[in-house]
């Protein structure tokens, strides 16, 4: 059976997945980056049109386009690698109360340990498929931020069981690519050793 959360998202909807679960979001889903962080840990600045505290965030610079009636409308939203917003999410996801973080690849202990102390999941979201992740959005509802350019912008839009999302940090402070890399690590240092 499909597991989909559904914005806002409770502690108890995200509390029993585990890393490798596979999930898909429907409701409100805004795109930040690293200028988006940058707005909202150190320059203290919320958005007027988006509640990140129970809901989700995507790290990625989306193309939107805009339609013969002038409504605008996603492109592509392919997902950029989370490790980059490493530094700020720890504090992101304690200031705002946000529930789930989309990005590419994983990200490192500060960010695990905020999961796991404010009860949060990171999910790996597949390379390669913006166009894909684009048809997931129902409607685009707003942006903000536009100062900051099209791809740092916080887009607010409105999508349907987007997703496959692979858990990759869950509430209980595991994390899937650091556990893949060490056990990588072991069975390349057997095999160095034979």
């Amino acid at each position: 059976m499909k597991k989909v959360l559904t914005t806002p998202i409770t502690y108890d909807q995200i509390k029993d997945l585990r890393i490798g679960d596979t999930v898909y979001l429907t409701g409100m889903l805004a795109t930040c980056r690293d200028s988006g962080h940058r707005r909202v840990v150190q320059e203290k600045v919320m958005p007027e049109n988006f509640e990140f505290k129970d809901g989700a965030i995507i790290h990625a610079g989306p193309i939107v386009g805009t339609d013969e009636n002038g409504k605008q409308y996603m492109v592509s939203i392919g997902p950029t690698t989370s490790r980059r917003m490493e530094a700020a999410e720890a504090d992101f996801i304690e200031q705002t109360g946000l529930r789930l973080i989309i990005g590419k690849g994983g990200m490192l202990e500060k960010t695990t340990e905020a999961c796991k102390k404010f009860g949060a999941i990171h999910c790996a979201y597949p390379g390669g498929c913006a166009v894909v992740a684009a048809q997931e959005v129902e409607e685009l509802q707003g942006v903000e931020w536009m100062d900051l350019g099209m791809p740092e912008a916080l887009w607010i839009m409105k999508v349907k069981e987007f997703g496959p999302l692979v858990v990759s940090i869950d509430t209980e402070g595991n994390n899937l690519f650091e556990n893949n890399t060490k056990i990588f690590k072991e069975r390349f240092d057997k095999l160095i050793q034979k």
